[in-house]
């Protein structure tokens, strides 16, 4: 029974991986343009970006995964994201790149905003352009800044792919529930734990040694 449960698990756990994968890969670089519209100057821009941000971080996640899942089949009148274990995954997959990318664009702004002025100003006297001071100058102190809080959402990240469940997506927690229902019997459930504890150990190491790696601007 133990094997049984722990492939079964595991099975859950890759799809649990794919869902927080490709979150990561699109929720990164569309946090970054988010940030850099949420800093425009044109307050026609700046303003909508900042309201969707505000509304983004003030709902629970849950609650944007049922209307993003369910809304377009309600106020639309049909499905677009297809039947099937394919259709769910894609409308969660776009609910939480959505809604990582909100909290990630804040921090690459609070990471921008602390670069003193100064580097600025000192960069315009080089003779360097705005975009060569940026990936030349600012980017990699940003880097260092976030590390840390990107490290604590990436973790959230992790965790928060259970709730995807709620639109009956096939995650690890739907796979530790499915042996209650099926065999009455509830440690499977306790068992997922574990799973997320050592990929999250895992994570730890990894966002340690890259902290490590950009010791250099000390």
């Amino acid at each position: 029974m133990f094997g049984t449960v722990t492939l079964s698990l595991l099975g859950g756990f890759l799809e649990t991986l794919k869902l927080f994968a490709l979150t990561l890969v699109f929720s990164l670089p569309l946090g970054l343009i988010i940030c850099f519209g949420s800093m425009n100057r044109n307050i026609v821009v700046r303003g909508p970006i900042r309201l969707i941000i505000w509304v983004v971080r003030g709902t629970p996640l849950m609650l944007q995964l049922l209307i993003i899942f369910y809304g377009p089949g309600i106020f639309l009148g049909t499905n677009i994201w297809g039947s099937g274990e394919s259709g769910r995954f894609l409308a969660a997959l776009v609910a939480f790149v959505f809604n990582y990318a909100c909290y990630f664009s804040e921090i690459f702004r609070g990471g921008i905003q602390s670069i003193p002025n100064g580097q600025y100003e000192a960069a315009a006297v080089l003779g360097l352009t705005k975009r060569q001071t940026f990936f030349k100058i600012i980017l990699l102190q940003v880097i260092k800044r976030i590390v840390p809080p990107i490290s604590n959402e990436v973790i959230t990240l992790v965790k928060d792919t259970s709730l995807a469940r709620v639109i009956a997506f096939y995650e690890i927690i739907w796979e530790g529930e499915r042996f209650i229902k099926s065999a009455g019997i509830i440690w499977p459930l306790f068992y997922t734990g574990v799973y997320y504890l050592l990929f999250s150990g895992l994570l730890t190491l990894l966002f340690g040694r890259i902290e490590k790696k950009l010791n250099y601007f000390k």
